[in-house]
């Protein structure tokens, strides 16, 4: 009988870092299975189905979740984001690494279903509030209303930590010690 894959869970605030770390995985690990989620919210410009989402409507999400096609779901704001248990679980049963970037809710939905010896949780900190603020006013222009929101999400996020396999520091200035972070980890699985 075949070994059971590991899904590795990459998870921290907006402007952690999540996504220059999963990147950077995806060139040293183009063997392992990056799930495409599913999405109700609208694609913005730039957006291609089926490359980070496959964009479908409330009602589509909902006959999913009814269904019991969703492996794990959450609501941010209007929108429903959500993983495809048909997308995750033939590669784990396979003996496959799978990767995701998740939140907290998908997070504690998947340790329900999934035994605690295949599922690697990995948490990417910045620190302070106060940093992750300057970080995200760089990236783009944001409302005081979103920010707001943010700072709420970065609040629940950051009580997850001690939950977390492995807490990976990347603050500013740090990128290239998170990367050799993430890799040391991984190649120790």
């Amino acid at each position: 009988m075949k070994k059971p894959g590991k899904l590795v869970i990459v998870m921290g605030s907006t402007g952690s870092g999540k996504g220059t770390l999963i990147a950077h995985l995806r060139r040293l690990h183009p063997e392992f299975v990056y799930p495409v989620s599913c999405t109700t919210r609208v694609m913005r410009a730039g957006d291609v189905e089926g490359d980070q989402y496959h964009f479908i409507t409330n009602a589509e999400f909902q006959k999913r979740i009814a269904e019991g096609a969703m492996l794990e779901w959450a609501q941010f704001g209007e929108n429903l984001y959500g993983s495809l248990k048909n997308e995750v679980m033939p590669p784990l049963e396979d003996g496959r690494t799978v990767l995701r970037e998740l939140e907290v809710q998908g997070i504690r939905q998947i340790k329900k279903l999934l035994p605690a010896e295949q599922v690697v949780v990995l948490f990417i900190a910045v620190g302070s509030w106060e940093e992750l603020e300057r970080r995200v006013k760089a990236r783009a222009p944001i409302g005081e209303a979103e920010l707001a929101k943010r700072k709420l999400r970065y609040e629940d996020e950051v009580t997850f930590m001690p939950e977390a396999d492995f807490v990976i520091q990347n603050d500013d200035g740090n990128v290239e010690e998170a990367k050799k972070q993430i890799e040391d980890i991984i190649n120790s699985l």
